[in-house]
């Protein structure tokens, strides 16, 4: 649960077969301690009862511009200042254009013309009206105005066809309302992130690889765009979806993801290395299935690059975070691997009880000794990762700038 217990969430609600998935993300909100009060257009209510709405929020849902049970007739102005967040989802192209145009013809858009508080949209609609360019026009005016812009993202749509234009899950809405009320303790930096496993070609359907399933490499992007930092994932072959905010790279092999580093990394203030690379690769992969035989097959191995070793050592690197994942004796290899990679911070922690699941607790070694963040979900200690990071980041840069 976050820790948002007095945070007020204004979800407005507008025509189109997404409003389905309000009920849930209302849900899902309450569920996480914030206050929800849903606000719906009369074409929302075509889609979704507004019963349905206060059953989950325990609030009455509103409207009516000219709402009688507000005492001054005031609701756009009474709604939006108890309000510390208005989002709207699913915000339709007309919705939109009304936003874009500084139109305030109901409750909704009048309260959002009025509001004291910053506005966040989640656009849906289908994919054709997505494309046209009076939505690209009126998405680019409200992105200058400040709104934000939650997806939309590309699937099946209600009229049968495929593309841009579904709005995003409940759950990743969930995350950035979460991610809004985060502190910003790294507004502006370039954070570079690896996650995932790599996945090393034996032949054509073979590989040699590991267990890693990327949760905690994409918890820490999650936690870092939260904290206001402008993010790149490199990922390995993962079935988790990227963040959104983040620029995501996709890559497979060892090779391919030192390749995407080299390449990004001329651009970071922070670098991550969470990937569970493979030390080791084939010298020569077989474009051919190997047969099974009766005897043995014997694979000669090479060395892959060394990532988190090759930006620590540029002549002017990022701040970098290494991982370490051991079966045994972990202060003593985590302590050897930050002196010879020369990171000043390393996260470690025991593979056995970390890799695939959904918890972590990491031992996190600097200059000034060990901290210990103990077992709960990776989000939160992502969010504690990141908050440590900051700190760390803050002191060098002020460091650097005492002496010149």
């Amino acid at each position: 649960m976050a820790d948002n217990p007095k945070r007020t969430v204004l979800l407005g609600l507008t025509g189109g077969i997404a409003a389905y998935k309000a009920a849930e993300l209302a849900r899902l909100l309450i569920q996480d301690g914030f206050t929800v009060q849903a606000v719906m257009t009369a074409a929302a209510t075509r889609f979704v009862t507004p019963a349905t709405l206060q059953a989950l929020t325990g609030r009455p849902v509103h409207t009516d511009l000219w709402d009688a049970s507000v005492p001054n007739s005031m609701a756009h102005i009474d709604l939006s200042r108890d309000a510390d967040l208005i989002l709207v989802a699913p915000a339709s192209a007309d919705f939109l254009a009304k936003l874009a145009g500084g139109l305030a013809d109901d409750l909704l858009s009048t309260l959002c013309l009025a509001r004291d508080c910053p506005l966040m949209v989640a656009p849906a609609m289908n994919r054709q009206m997505w494309e046209r360019a009076a939505t690209r026009r009126n998405i680019a005016t409200l992105e200058k105005d400040g709104v934000t812009i939650l997806g939309p993202a590309s699937g099946d749509q209600a009229c049968g066809e495929t593309g841009m234009g579904r709005m995003i899950e409940p759950d990743a809405l969930l995350q950035a309302v979460r991610g809004f009320f985060q502190p910003k303790v790294l507004e502006g930096r370039r954070v570079l992130i690896t996650a995932g496993p790599t996945f090393e070609a034996v032949d054509p359907v073979r590989g040699i690889t590991n267990r890693s399933s990327g949760k905690m490499g994409y918890a820490i992007a999650r936690a870092a765009l939260d904290a206001g930092a402008r993010v790149t994932l490199v990922s390995g072959p993962v079935s988790l979806a990227p963040p959104a905010g983040a620029k995501s790279v996709n890559v497979v092999s060892a090779a391919e993801m030192f390749d995407a580093v080299k390449k990004e990394v001329k651009d970071a203030d922070v670098f991550i290395g969470v990937a569970a690379v493979a030390d080791y690769r084939p010298v020569k992969a077989s474009g051919e299935k190997i047969k099974k035989t009766r005897g043995h097959v014997t694979l000669e191995l090479t060395r892959n690059p060394d990532i988190l070793e090759y930006v620590a050592g540029r002549p002017k690197p990022p701040f970098c975070v290494g991982f370490a994942a051991e079966s045994e004796d972990l202060e003593r290899y985590a302590q050897e691997k930050r002196k010879k990679k020369n990171v000043p911070l390393l996260a470690a922690n025991l593979a056995q009880t970390a890799i695939g699941g959904d918890e972590n607790e990491l031992i996190l070694f600097d200059d000034d000794g060990r901290h210990e963040l103990a077992r709960a979900p990776k989000e939160v200690i992502a969010r504690q990762l990141v908050e440590h990071i900051a700190a760390l980041y803050a002191e060098q840069q002020s460091a650097r700038h005492r002496k010149g």
